[in-house]
């Protein structure tokens, strides 16, 4: 026997200590009966008769016992549960190159990227999700799974370190995508790029081309300053050291490539979000994940206990209810 709430079983505890109450109160009574003469002359005189006191003792331990059993959801015997499970197959990629690491958005560009990562895949249970990491290649993080702690476990180990090739491919992480949701119906599958944009020579447009033929909607959250943003460099202590530098000694400028980023999206029939410091961007992505075509993702048999409380329940109260028709008094 199985019970859904087993902690209630602790209850039962009660019972033997309403019967230790019982049966000290009947002890009591018997020393008080044996103080003013005989104890059966002066029960029979009593308008209170000790056989049905005992019986209705009995019968309210006995329904209280039941009723914490009911309470408890015993289940016993068991049924075949089909459950199949619709919705999208959505693919997310996230940039984890050192522009990322630009602190136009607070602490940095990654940190808030993995912020709103968390957030999205909280909202978008029900579906499948992938995760995509890239920086000068991109390879899977997590694939298309519906255990959404899973996937956040791996979303933890993400930083700009996890991918030694520099540089940003974001073409390569859309072709990657779309080669992980090629077994998906068109229509019921979607690639979100959480990127700053920046792209060296892998070719996002014709990748995005290609997503839009295989009927995969991309949608891309912007995350920087159109305006460009220096990249700190830190020591393995975390310490701040400067910024980086080209070849010729000059800071780099990281700047948001919006216009990149909506035209990427457009030709597939998504949409382009800039990253903002509520969630305003997250809700919206969702609604357009939610307006997806559902398709069927999995079908699966488990089996499942049959509750059984309603027994113990109307024994429970059947024993309530004999132990109220029954008089204390006796019957004259």
């Amino acid at each position: 026997m199985h019970f859904g709430h087993p902690y209630l079983l602790l209850l039962e505890l009660l019972v033997p200590v309403l019967i230790a109450f019982y049966l000290y109160a009947f002890y009591r009574e018997k020393k008080l009966l044996e103080k003013f003469g005989q104890p059966a002359l002066l029960q029979r005189l009593s308008s209170a008769h000790g056989m049905r006191k005992k019986i209705k003792a009995g019968l309210l331990a006995g329904s209280l016992f039941f009723l914490i059993l009911s309470a408890a959801r015993p289940q016993f015997g068991m049924r075949l549960v089909d459950v199949k499970q619709q919705g999208a197959d959505v693919v997310i990629a996230v940039d984890v190159s050192n522009s990322m690491l630009a602190e136009d958005l607070k602490p940095n560009r990654l940190e808030k990227a993995k912020t709103l990562l968390s957030r999205l895949i909280q909202q978008l249970g029900g579906n499948r999700v992938g995760i995509i990491a890239f920086a000068g290649n991109a390879f899977w993080q997590c694939p298309l799974t519906f255990d959404i702690s899973s996937a956040n476990l791996f979303l933890q180990i993400m930083d700009a370190n996890l991918i030694p090739l520099p540089g940003t491919a974001i073409g390569s992480a859309l072709r990657l995508g779309v080669q992980g949701l090629s077994k998906t119906a068109p229509k019921s599958k979607a690639i979100i790029l959480l990127t700053d944009g920046e792209d060296h020579k892998s070719d996002p447009e014709g990748a995005a081309d290609e997503a839009a033929k295989q009927g995969v909607k991309i949608y891309a959250i912007g995350f920087g300053n159109p305006a460009g943003e220096p990249i700190p460099v830190r020591d393995d202590k975390g310490n701040f050291s400067g910024y980086k530098k080209d070849k010729k000694g000059t800071v780099v400028m990281s700047k948001l490539d919006e216009a990149l980023l909506t035209r990427i999206t457009s030709v597939t029939g998504g949409e382009y979000f800039r990253a903002q410091d509520g969630d305003i961007e997250v809700n919206r992505l969702v609604d357009e994940v939610n307006g997806l075509e559902k398709q069927k993702l999995a079908s699966r048999h488990y089996q499942q206990y049959e509750d059984r409380y309603q027994y113990f329940l109307a024994l429970g109260l059947l024993l309530l209810l004999i132990e109220f028709i029954i008089p204390a008094g006796k019957v004259v």
